[in-house]
């Protein structure tokens, strides 16, 4: 029979080498485990653009052809230097307005017109939630969306990372009228009759806080790219031409391009 001190060191030992063994196995597949959050970012960008992306061997082509990164600050002046696949927009919002960097993706379809697609960041029930949103160059459509969590309630407020929640989001329009303040809301599931269904996209049954969350997110986050978008829409559709009052999303630019 073993002693209490063989016992002890046999199972010291064994700890050890397991401990280096997956230290190891750590170690040799962060490159690989890099490059799938990578990916799988590009995808995510992608998916609210409306594009497939089952394919992965072409996924990476697809977004470095079709893509451009633009970081902005939150005057809606383009900053140089500076990767927008590289910022993370959680670790920007925690920052003073004045320090934000925001980032921003735009998608050329093949006939030229162009969808931008905002990143988005928001608090769940439990915990966080984020995703993509996209928009035509009306800046007033929504042309797609998705949204991931990190640990909300399956069957509930888990299920704004369906196919089914994010299709609701597609020709959504983000203003009312004249307004600078979005319209666009998340409402608990079967309510908010009272809201015009362009600007009502209908929540998760049983996850009213994750949908109210989720709406905040969109509102919050939006709301920030106002000031580009505003200058955008100013060089696209000059104030007072027959155009500016098409239906599109009307903001107030006067001055913005004033450097």
């Amino acid at each position: 029979m073993h002693t209490n001190r063989y016992t002890f060191i046999y199972a010291a030992v064994l700890t050890i080498i397991a401990a280096l063994l997956l230290a190891f196995a750590s170690e040799g597949l962060k490159s690989t485990q890099q490059v799938n959050i990578i990916l799988e970012k590009k995808a995510n960008i992608l998916k609210a653009a409306r594009i497939d992306v089952s394919d992965k061997s072409k996924l990476g082509d697809l977004y470095n052809s079709s893509v451009e990164e633009v970081v902005i600050d939150t005057e809606g002046n383009t900053k140089d230097g500076l990767k927008a696949f590289d910022l993370n927009l959680k670790d920007e919002l925690a920052k003073p307005d004045a320090e934000r960097s925001l980032p921003l993706y735009v998608f050329k379809k093949e006939d030229g017109k162009k969808i931008y697609i905002l990143p988005l960041h928001g608090v769940g029930l439990w915990g966080p939630i984020w995703g993509f949103i996209s928009i035509e160059d009306d800046f007033n459509t929504v042309y797609g969306a998705n949204f991931d969590h990190k640990g909300e309630t399956p069957g509930l407020g888990a299920e704004i990372a369906t196919t089914m929640f994010s299709e609701q989001f597609p020709e959504k329009k983000l203003y009312e009228g004249e307004s600078q303040d979005v319209a666009l809301k998340v409402v608990k599931f079967g309510t908010g009759k009272n809201i015009p269904a362009e600007y009502r996209v209908d929540g998760i049954s049983g996850g009213t806080i994750t949908t109210v969350g989720t709406s905040n997110m969109i509102r919050d986050c939006i709301t920030l790219y106002q000031p580009y978008f505003g200058k955008l829409k100013t060089k696209i559709i000059p104030q007072g031409s027959d155009q500016d009052n098409s239906g599109g999303t009307t903001i107030d630019t006067s001055g913005v391009l004033e450097n």
